[in-house]
């Protein structure tokens, strides 16, 4: 009894997009392959926009809207990176439907990308999904192949 008292919660990350799950350290970019900004997977997307992987707030969205950041109730902090070298788009291909302190619900959009024009001019739509206060937490990335939006569960977050 005393055990369900202390047993720590866990935090579902589901996925935010349809697609291939990648490992995040098979991502082509050193900042995200060496887990600089945190643990996490990333998603190779099969079309359509990115939705909120979790119930919470949005903290941050990019001025070049390539970019969103999310936190939840327990404090965990989630970064979406839509694509590669995406930043010199400057917000081309992007329609964000969401600001800072908005409250979201899983599977609500939040970005509608073309998918068309981020494949024609950034090096790649590969679109990592990142814990950025993972050494707070600790995080289990699952091993699913393909994400369906708002369904796989992607991470397992709980804390330390």
């Amino acid at each position: 009894m005393l055990s369900k008292l202390f047993k720590k919660s866990k935090l579902q990350i589901f996925a935010p997009i349809n697609g291939e799950i990648i490992p995040l350290d098979q991502v082509p970019d050193p900042v995200f392959s060496q887990k600089m900004l945190g643990e996490g997977v990333a998603i190779m997307p099969k079309k359509g926009s990115i939705h909120a992987p979790i119930d919470g707030t949005v903290i941050l969205v990019s001025d070049t809207k390539h970019a969103i950041g999310l936190r939840s109730s327990d404090g965990t902090e989630i970064l979406i990176h839509i694509g590669l070298e995406t930043v010199s788009l400057k917000g081309n291909g992007f329609t964000v439907l969401v600001k800072a302190g908005d409250a979201v619900s899983v599977g609500q959009s939040l970005i509608e990308v073309d998918w068309d024009y981020i494949s024609e001019h950034a090096k790649s739509i590969i679109t990592p999904i990142v814990i950025t206060n993972s050494a707070e937490r600790n995080v289990k990335c699952e091993v699913a192949k393909e994400g369906i939006m708002g369904e796989t569960v992607l991470m397992t977050i709980s804390t330390k």
